[in-house]
């Protein structure tokens, strides 16, 4: 198996996909196989920055031991706050380009065979033909995880029905409802529509449901993030308040307090800082008033623990 690369794991749709690129939204039209010159900035490699062990995820998807985490280098959107900068942003991402293919399965496995039972794919949406040939070759191998799809919810509907059959649980983020605010802090003007979209394939393809094992870890169905962003708590509640209108009260909600300013954010007048304690008990006052049932919440000081160096073997040591 030492000639594998990832490429022998793409299908001819995807191969397709990327030799005239139109994965996600921005529909950037490159050939991937002959560079990375697209919004991603991403080829038709790996593009892998970390696989590591990781503990920051709600304890339904994680569970004790947590979760195998692939975190993937670049992304279709550009939130200037985004916690992970160092990896989604072109012309400073950090990648480990020193693994091969078959190099991919072997940490995978190995993490997954100490008591790991689900595969995370973060920010997967640029890079899906690369996340099913990995999963793909998971499967060659035997091993069956519960595979997680974490994403911007910048997706396609057709990449996500592509995907349907291999995705467990999905992790999909609403950030705004409001194009102008996506405009400005994500560079993505049509996101409140695509988002949206995309949140009802995802509803339709597993519905309210979060299936959960005997252990109470998540095997199936969908969670939905947000991040409450200061001085936006009316930004938060529309959000609310379109999951309950467009899809159910009765999804699994994820309200995270997790926000920090970065250094990209250093002028901004008002992401430069934390968010308040009253900001974020509006929004959960919210969660609870529109009749939301299975709401997960986190504590004020969870941003201390999710700032990630992706220099180091796991970025959250």
């Amino acid at each position: 198996m030492s000639n594998i690369r990832v490429e022998d794991f793409y299908d001819q749709d995807d191969r397709m996909l990327l030799e005239y690129c139109t994965l996600c939204p921005r529909g950037c039209r490159v050939n991937r196989f002959k560079g990375a010159s697209g919004y991603c900035g991403m080829d038709a490699g790996l593009n892998i920055s970390s696989i590591c062990i990781h503990n920051g995820e709600e304890p339904v998807i994680g569970g004790e031991k947590g979760i195998c985490n692939i975190f993937f280098a670049g992304c279709n959107m550009h939130c200037i706050y985004c916690q992970n900068h160092e990896i989604s942003r072109p012309g400073k991402v950090c990648r480990n380009e020193r693994n091969g293919f078959e190099q991919v399965l072997d940490r995978i496995e190995e993490i997954l065979s100490s008591g790991i039972e689900a595969l995370g794919f973060v920010s997967p949406s640029h890079l899906v033909p690369q996340a099913k040939a990995i999963i793909r070759g998971v499967h060659d191998r035997g091993i069956r995880p519960t595979i997680i799809y974490n994403t911007n919810s910048y997706d396609k509907v057709g990449t996500l029905r592509s995907i349907g059959d291999l995705i467990d649980v999905y992790i999909p983020d609403y950030k705004y409802v409001t194009a102008d605010l996506a405009k400005k802090y994500s560079d993505t003007y049509d996101y409140p529509v695509v988002a949206l979209q995309a949140l009802k394939e995802i509803y339709f393809q597993k519905g309210s449901s979060l299936r959960t094992d005997d252990n109470g870890r998540a095997e199936n169905g969908m969670l939905i993030r947000h991040l409450v962003l200061p001085g936006h708590t009316e930004e938060s509640r529309k959000v609310l308040h379109s999951i309950a209108d467009e899809l159910s009260t009765g999804v699994h909600l994820s309200l995270m307090s997790q926000y920090h300013p970065t250094e990209l954010v250093r002028n901004d007048k008002i992401l430069n800082r934390a968010l308040y304690r009253s900001e974020y008990e509006f929004v959960v006052e919210t969660m609870y008033e529109l009749g939301f049932r299975n709401g997960y919440i986190q504590e004020m000081d969870s941003n201390e623990n999710y700032r990630p160096d992706f220099s180091k073997g796991n970025p959250f040591e």
